[in-house]
């Protein structure tokens, strides 16, 4: 991983604790990665990929960085925080992935972060092309050359190189140096990045990494991470022998789909809060911290396991769902 090049925008590992109240409820040892609190504007995991898109988007001299997500996303959050942090400018798009049009979906939460962080905002209608949403990127960084700038995108789509993954490999040390029992690593799978690079670094370890899908369902997600997990592997040109059998994805808090709250998020919601006094954030870790007492229940987790769940924080969310949330 030293290879690439990186910006350290994390001066310190984040806290691993444990929560000893969903320990008892539970009948686990459940300790917590609290990625929650990696780096600016309310942090969260990106922070850890944004380490090497901007290591590399620096290299290249770039002056501004080109970004695609939906409406509340944390990654375009946070991308616009560090370019601001290190004098880029940041052109963020916006895709319609969540059919909500509520004023505060649309304009509170990560949008309006993005905004006094300085984001130029662009939208794209839909919300299901990646590959379109990467091209209209692509598009606009050639405008951006033709006025002089040097731009770099930051694609979604696109996986030949899941730079991203080397974040969350580095996650990984991180967790093992902090912890090397754990039985069970449960982390969201959505975009892959984060699912990807614990793979990688626990992959010569015994603990088991879980993907709890948050956009598409299990099937999909399946076929997604194996074909990240071997582009990943022709990147760092390591074979770290992951096969299909290490790629473990869990559905069962997805409905009713992306960006959605159900009754299983919602009860994740409000456990956490409730027994542990920390709050989950709608799209992301209501859906992957749903999937603990599922699979506990379910036995797929025995009791008596040692689990790391990963916050991956996102909380600048909340507020856009506080029409679904002051109900709970």
């Amino acid at each position: 991983m030293k290879s690439f090049p990186r910006i350290n925008f994390l001066n310190q590992p984040t806290p691993c604790e444990n929560l000893n109240r969903l320990s008892d409820l539970l009948e686990i040892d459940l300790w917590i990665k609290r990625d929650d609190l990696a780096g600016l504007s309310f942090g969260g995991n990106k922070t850890r990929q944004l380490e090497y898109y901007l290591g590399a988007a620096i290299e290249q001299n770039a002056d501004t960085i080109l970004i695609t997500g939906a409406v509340q996303s944390n990654f375009t959050r946070l991308a616009v925080a560090y370019a601001a942090k290190l004098g880029m400018k940041t052109i963020v798009q916006l895709e319609n992935r969540v059919d909500n049009h509520a004023d505060a979906y649309q304009h509170s939460g990560n949008p309006l972060l993005s905004q006094i962080l300085g984001a130029e905002i662009i939208t794209y209608p839909e919300g299901e092309d990646e590959a379109g949403a990467d091209q209209a990127l692509y598009e606009k960084a050639e405008s951006l050359k033709t006025e002089g700038r040097i731009p770099y995108v930051i694609p979604l789509g696109k996986i030949e190189y899941p730079l991203g993954a080397l974040g969350y490999h580095r996650a990984a040390e991180e967790i093992l140096s902090q912890d090397s029992q754990f039985d069970y690593i449960i982390a969201p799978s959505g975009s892959g990045m984060t699912h990807a690079g614990l793979l990688a670094g626990f992959a010569h370890h015994s603990a088991t990494v879980i993907g709890s899908c948050v956009r598409r369902n299990r099937d999909l997600q399946t076929d997604r991470m194996t074909k990240i997990m071997s582009s990943y592997q022709d990147m760092i040109e390591e074979n770290l022998s992951i096969t299909s059998e290490d790629i473990h994805v869990w559905d069962g808090a997805l409905a009713p789909g992306y960006g959605q709250l159900g009754p299983i998020s919602k009860n994740a919601i409000k456990m956490m809060a409730q027994y542990e006094g920390l709050i989950l954030d709608p799209v992301y870790t209501a859906k992957s911290f749903a999937a603990v007492p599922a699979l506990v229940r379910s036995g797929l987790i025995p009791k008596g396991s040692r689990v790391c769940y990963v916050h991956t924080g996102g909380l600048g969310a909340v507020f856009a769902y506080q029409d679904q949330l002051q109900n709970l």
